[in-house]
């Protein structure tokens, strides 16, 4: 969402200084796109936008936002030239910059206790020990940020163009005990900056790392009433455990989170979320799904999730899981007797992969669906996560060599299902750089990346099964 009244708050550019400007690289320009037509190529660069400097894609985004426009660029051979556009008011100009941010990303100036990347092995690709903390990847990518890295400037910026959702890194909202576990002297200051953004209506979204004997029990529920004041503009608060790596030498002694330790968060969290429901008609206080099953409790019904506004932080990932399963079962059912499909007539059998978490529940909704094939055989193995310890159960935190080790020996029929979590974005890549042609080749069989949703396995089972 944009602000119209916002650009009055920015400075027109300085044409002595634009002669040293550089300006954004374009990577590249959509065909048939406004730019396309009006003669833009990569390589070029973008310079201004009715005389405004542009800093970073939201000022982009922002300036963009109009019916007509005047765009100076600079070509790759020095030229500048002047593009009035005139276009629809929502419309793209069907450039894209060499940075996705326009802009350099922002590292984390913090040292938290329970900081995953400081668990890491070595040897695993370079872009994943970059901690970032950035404001405009909470709102472009569903990052979750500190706060500890914004100025007053970036503030101004988010409430400006109406930025939401803001997602934040919480943790606690005791001041001295966030300094402590981030390990940043501004970081109990920081939390005047929800304050901010809830006095400017920007909706957020709240995330807790459950720390045994640090900020759970009594400093949860502080943190989880705190932050229920700012609802329902705060639409939600996850509370998940910390993750523990076996490379955590020299660092902060943290605890497993155990069965106990679940039970009495989830009471917490039960309780915050009841008094949500009767203040604001929303749940607010969400577990993750780890601790529902670490406290051998059922998930809460679909609904208690409010359409899964944490779904990236593993809250009603299962839950979702079996209700799209159900449906896909049901059209299955649908499709049986309306003599769309025969499904006596599909033989085919696979494995699945996932992680020790999750293999119950994947084996329950694959069996749901595979029952209405009565040719169709399957097996579920839940990987053991030796790489990164065996606390870790996770299935986006499996790699391809654990996978490799422990299905050589196995008979996993001729095709590998492997969720989509485990992979990196878009690629054919796991975290410890193993690829999808590794294990097919390893372990001859043919690897197929699939959602956990239940249609994605019915149209695999149609599609590569034998029809007899």
């Amino acid at each position: 969402m944009v602000d119209s009244e916002a650009r009055i708050n920015h400075e027109k550019v300085n044409w002595d200084l634009m002669m040293e400007y550089s300006g954004h690289l374009i990577k590249s320009v959509e065909k048939g796109s406004i730019a396309d037509e009006m003669g833009v190529e990569a390589g070029d660069a973008l310079l201004c936008i009715d005389q405004m400097q542009v800093e970073d894609v939201f000022d982009y985004r922002f300036y963009i936002h109009s019916e007509e426009i005047t765009v100076l660029i600079r070509k790759s051979n020095g030229e500048e030239w002047e593009l009035e556009i005139e276009k629809d008011e929502e419309e793209d100009l069907g450039i894209e910059f060499e940075s996705g941010l326009m802009d350099e990303y922002r590292s984390c100036r913090n040292k938290c206790i329970f900081c995953f990347i400081d668990q890491m092995p070595k040897g695993m690709r370079p872009t994943l020990y970059f901690k970032d903390d950035d404001s405009r990847l909470s709102f472009l990518q569903g990052n979750y940020v500190t706060l500890t890295n914004m100025d007053d400037h970036d503030i101004d910026r988010i409430i400006r163009y109406r930025l939401s959702p803001i997602n934040i890194s919480v943790h606690t909202t005791n001041p001295e005990l966030r300094c402590k576990m981030l390990n940043n002297r501004f970081a109990g200051e920081a939390l005047s900056k929800i304050k901010r953004l809830y006095d400017a209506g920007i909706v957020m979204n709240g995330q807790v790392v459950l720390c045994k004997g640090v900020n759970d029990k009594d400093e949860l529920r502080r943190t989880l009433y705190d932050l229920l004041e700012y609802a329902p503009l705060m639409q939600s608060v996850s509370v998940v455990p910390v993750g523990l790596t076996k490379y955590r030498e020299g660092l902060y002694p943290l605890e497993k989170i155990e069965k106990e330790d679940a039970i009495l968060a989830l009471s917490i969290i039960d309780e915050v979320a009841g008094e949500a429901y009767r203040r604001f008609g929303i749940h607010f206080a969400h577990a993750s799904d780890e601790i529902y099953i670490l406290a051998g409790r059922p998930f809460p019904e679909s609904d208690e999730y409010d359409d899964y506004p944490q779904l990236e932080n593993g809250v009603g990932m299962l839950r979702l899981m079996h209700d799209e399963y159900e449906h896909a079962y049901e059209k299955v059912m649908e499709d049986t007797k309306a003599g769309r499909i025969d499904p006596g007539k599909y033989k085919i059998s696979f494995s699945i992969v996932t992680g020790v978490l999750a293999k119950d529940y994947v084996e329950k909704a694959t069996s749901m669906i595979c029952s209405l094939f009565p040719k169709v055989s399957f097996n579920v193995y839940a990987i053991r996560n030796d790489y990164f310890g065996e606390n870790i159960t996770v299935a986006g935190l499996v790699t391809g060599v654990d996978i490799i080790r422990q299905l050589k020996e196995v008979s996993l029929g001729k095709h590998l299902l492997i969720p989509e979590c485990m992979m990196k974005k878009d690629e054919d890549i796991f975290l410890d750089n193993t690829t999808l042609a590794d294990i097919e080749s390893t372990l001859q069989v043919k690897t197929h990346i699939v959602k956990s949703n239940g249609l994605d396995l019915v149209d695999f089972i149609v599609k590569e099964a034998d029809y007899e």
